[in-house]
C-alpha cells in the first residue's frame, strides 16, 4: 500500500513538473515606432493594453521633460490613442515607468510621484513618494506597493484607490537598504509580495519573496538584471532578464528556459489568457519595441 501511494505521489509530482515544463513560444510578433516604452498593464475587462513611453530619442528616465505620456493599445499592439494620458489640458507626464490596472483604475509612476487615473475619465491624482526612482508598481488588496531599486527601497500606499479619497493616504517604508534593489513587483497567490532585482551588469540579483510581516525570502540565486516578474497559474514565474536579453520561465527547482530573446531592454510586462494559451506583451525599452509573444503547453 505504501508503495503504491508512492509511486502515485511520484507519478503526479512529474505530471505537475511536465506541466510546468511544457511552456513555449508559439509567434512573436514585433510592433516598433515607439520612444522608450518602459512598461505594459494588461486590461482584460476592457481588452486593452496600456504601455507607458519617455517620448524623447535621448535614454534619461529621470529627467523631468513633460514628454512622456501612455498609450492605449488593443491586444494585437495597434495603437488606438497615441496619448491616452495625458488628457488634454491636464497635467503633464515625464519619464512614467510602471503601470498596473485594475479595475477601471490605472496606476502609474513617474520618478518622485504615483498617479492614479480612472480609465473612463481619466481623472487623475498625483501623490508624491519618498522615494528618488519610482518604478513599479502593484496593488495587492487594498495597499499600493512601490518599488524603487536605485535606492533599494520599497514602499506601501493605503488605500491603493486615493482617487477620489479625503486626505492624503497612509505611506509607509517597508525597507530600505535590504540588497534586493526591487524592480519588478507581482503579489503571488500564497500572499507573498514577489519582487525582482536590478543593479548592474556585474551585479546580478534574483527573485525574492516579502511575507506578510515583512520578512524578506531570497527565492533564486542571483540571476541577472531582472526588470518583470509574473506568477502563472502552475505556481512557475515568468521574468525578463537584460542581461540575457530574454524573456525566461522559472520554476522552483530553479530551472531556467528562455522563451523569447533578442531584446536589448526587455521591461515590466504584463500577461493575459487567452484561446491560444497566455499572451506575454513584453515593451523593449532600448530598441522601442513592444513584443507580443504567444505561449502555450
Amino acid at each position: 500500500m505504501i508503495a503504491r501511494l508512492s509511486a502515485g505521489l511520484a507519478l503526479a509530482f512529474l505530471s505537475s513538473v511536465a506541466a510546468a515544463q511544457n511552456w513555449r513560444a508559439t509567434s512573436d510578433q514585433t510592433i516598433g515606432g515607439f520612444v522608450h516604452p518602459e512598461s505594459v498593464a494588461c486590461d482584460a475587462r476592457g481588452k486593452a493594453l496600456y504601455m507607458s513611453e519617455f517620448g524623447t530619442p535621448k535614454l534619461d528616465p529621470a529627467l523631468k521633460d513633460g514628454m512622456g505620456s501612455i498609450i492605449k493599445l488593443d491586444l494585437a499592439g495597434k495603437v488606438l490613442e497615441k496619448q491616452f494620458l495625458p488628457a488634454p489640458g491636464g497635467e503633464k507626464l515625464n519619464k512614467p515607468k510602471g503601470v498596473w490596472v485594475r479595475g477601471d483604475r490605472l496606476w502609474v509612476t513617474d520618478i518622485d510621484v504615483v498617479w492614479v487615473f480612472d480609465l473612463k475619465t481619466k481623472k487623475g491624482r498625483k501623490l508624491a513618494v519618498p522615494v528618488g526612482f519610482a518604478n513599479d508598481p502593484v496593488v495587492v488588496g487594498n495597499a499600493l506597493y512601490v518599488s524603487d531599486n536605485r535606492n533599494d527601497a520599497l514602499i506601501k500606499i493605503e488605500p491603493a484607490d486615493y482617487l477620489n479619497s479625503k486626505g492624503a493616504p497612509r505611506i509607509t517604508t517597508v525597507f530600505s537598504g535590504a540588497g534586493v534593489n526591487p524592480n519588478g513587483l507581482y503579489g503571488a497567490r500564497d500572499g507573498m509580495l514577489l519582487m525582482v532585482g536590478f543593479l548592474a551588469p556585474d551585479k546580478p540579483k534574483g527573485i525574492f519573496a516579502l511575507g506578510v510581516s515583512g520578512q524578506i525570502k531570497q527565492v533564486s540565486d542571483p540571476i541577472g538584471r531582472l526588470d518583470g516578474i509574473w506568477e502563472l497559474a502552475d505556481g512557475t514565474y515568468l521574468a525578463t532578464d537584460w542581461n540575457s536579453g530574454s524573456l525566461f520561465h522559472w520554476q522552483k527547482s530553479g530551472e531556467m528556459r528562455k522563451l523569447a530573446d533578442g531584446f536589448k531592454g526587455p521591461a515590466d510586462f504584463c500577461v493575459m489568457a487567452n484561446a491560444g494559451g497566455l499572451m506575454v506583451a513584453v515593451p523593449d525599452l532600448v530598441q522601442g519595441q513592444l513584443r507580443i509573444v504567444q505561449l502555450r503547453k
